[in-house]
């Protein structure tokens, strides 16, 4: 009887939980996790921003975002300051030493994913992420709306 073969989200889903084991281990030394460094990356991306302008560009929970914030602060990467021309806002903003720890980050996770992908030459990785990206992970994409 031939090897049945394994379904594609099942697969993916293994992969992606190693995955992201192996990315947690190489952010381990920081203390980081992927959503600290989502954060350092689009203020890295765009400079001092909006509290809530961080809120709709990532899609995070407003509670999880003070949470995140907090860390980072904490660890003097990032400082929010209240917005001179509208008190009722924040601005948040990266530090020097967000930085350099961002950049710790991504030599990790570069070398994390050099293991990880060492068997696929570099057109074969820029297929896989432009297929990845094709698939519909977002809650209001139609496929995730759609009632069978």
């Amino acid at each position: 009887m031939p090897a049945t073969r394994e379904r594609l989200g099942l697969l993916l889903a293994r992969h992606g939980q190693f995955v992201n084991l192996q990315i947690r281990k190489a952010m381990a030394a920081t203390g980081l996790t992927p959503r600290h460094r989502a954060v350092l990356v689009d203020l890295s991306e765009r400079g001092p921003t909006s509290q809530q302008s961080l809120l709709e560009t990532l899609s995070v929970d407003p509670s999880v975002m003070v949470s995140i914030l907090n860390d980072l602060e904490r660890q003097g990467l990032a400082e929010r300051r209240r917005d001179p021309a509208d008190r009722r806002r924040h601005i948040v903003e990266m530090s020097g030493k967000g930085c350099e720890v961002l950049r710790h980050i991504e030599e990790a996770v570069s070398a994390a994913e050099a293991e990880l992908f060492a068997d696929l030459d570099d057109d074969e990785r820029d297929r896989l992420h432009d297929m990845l990206s094709r698939v519909r992970t977002v809650p209001d994409d139609q496929a995730c709306t759609e009632q069978y």
